[in-house]
């Protein structure tokens, strides 16, 4: 069980730095829980707005121009004065006004409620909270908080498929037990593992035997 899932991880890490994605690590790494800014909820909410549903290289790829039309997430207040022309700006590299209308519609909770008094109560229950926000369900509230800084495993089917293969019970089983072994947080195992399994196209049971056992 345990060992399996080190072997994975470690080919995982293997991987990312190969790739030169060591940036995402760090990234990771860094984030704080508490300390995120409003461009940076903004910034975050909005990709994992795109993400759902969609290849997270597809989104890549469009995001620039997409935070671009939205005045680069620099206040809730702008966005909400000008949502019309985010949107229609926006939809030339990413064709989905529903989401994109989500977006903007997150940006002006964010402007009447005003960032403070919508943060507090994201720190204290940032699951339930989270998922008060358009587009945000059960898993990608997870994925929010996460890319917020919040010391927790997104658990999408890549990572629930990991765990079932290497038998844990869940994702958050599978990362916490990594964590205490690797000595990196579980947000880092999350996105180490995840990062893989992705450019691996979900990494199918047959081909994680293959690796373990090679």
């Amino acid at each position: 069980m345990l060992q399996h899932a080190q072997e994975i991880f470690r080919q995982a890490r293997s991987y990312i730095l190969d790739a030169g994605l060591g940036d995402e690590i760090a990234w990771q790494r860094e984030t704080a829980f508490g300390y995120f800014s409003e461009p940076q909820f903004l910034r975050e909410a909005a990709w994992v707005v795109l993400c759902s549903g969609f290849r997270e290289r597809t989104v890549r790829g469009v995001f620039d121009h997409v935070s671009l039309c939205f005045f680069d997430w620099e206040s809730a207040a702008v966005i909400s004065k000008n949502r019309s022309i985010c949107i229609r700006s926006a939809v030339g590299s990413f064709n989905n006004r529903a989401k994109l209308a989500a977006i903007a519609s997150c940006a002006k909770l964010t402007c009447s409620t005003g960032f403070a008094q919508l943060k507090s109560p994201i720190l204290h229950d940032p699951y339930q909270v989270l998922q008060r926000l358009p587009y945000i369900g059960p898993v990608t509230a997870w994925h929010l908080a996460k890319n917020l800084g919040l010391d927790v495993v997104k658990p999408d089917r890549h990572l629930m498929r990991l765990a079932s293969f290497c038998s844990y019970s869940s994702p958050w089983e599978l990362c916490r037990e990594l964590a205490e072994t690797t000595g990196e947080a579980v947000k880092v195992v999350d996105l180490i593992l995840w990062r893989y399994l992705a450019g691996h196209s979900g990494m199918p049971a047959r081909s994680q035997q293959q690796l373990v056992t090679s």
